[in-house]
């Protein structure tokens, strides 16, 4: 038991961002699937892509804050902090953005699998583009946003 919770507070904030990523990815993709579902694909490779991604910037926010980083930053320094992810997770969105817009409507006409099961297709440039998205957050979020003082 020793060792797993040595293990657990050295690796702590690597195992703290995968959980928390993982489940915004979730909540992400979740998003992204209701919209499709309910809207189409058009409204969820579009408008709902965007929104999808704007609940989720706010959700990862409060948990790499509060659970990951545990941030002690108050005041302007908290609002410095917010400004900084969100600039940050607004570039991974546009990637997010760009990386469906071509693999839905670049790639997919041309691909015979793409274009006879597209909400699949659809979910799976999806799926791809968050893990491109998790691993830049990640970046981001350790050497620019959460950087130890």
């Amino acid at each position: 038991m020793e060792k797993i919770k040595a293990f657990i507070k050295k690796y702590y904030e690597g195992l703290a961002y995968l959980f928390f990523g993982g489940v915004a990815t979730l909540l992400n993709l979740v998003l992204f699937a209701v919209f499709q579902a309910v809207f189409g694909t058009d409204f969820a490779t579009g408008a709902g892509n965007i929104l999808d991604n704007a609940i989720c910037i706010l959700f990862a926010y409060w948990t790499n804050r509060t659970f990951v980083f545990r941030s002690a930053n108050h005041g302007k320094a908290a609002w410095a902090e917010f400004v900084q992810f969100v600039s940050c997770r607004l570039v991974t969105m546009v990637m997010d953005q760009v990386i469906i817009w071509f693999g839905v409507s670049i790639l997919a006409p041309h691909i015979a699998f793409a274009a006879a099961n597209a909400k699949l297709w659809a979910m799976g440039v999806k799926l791809f583009s968050q893990v491109i998205v998790i691993l830049s957050n990640y970046v981001f979020s350790k050497l620019l946003i959460f950087k130890k003082k």
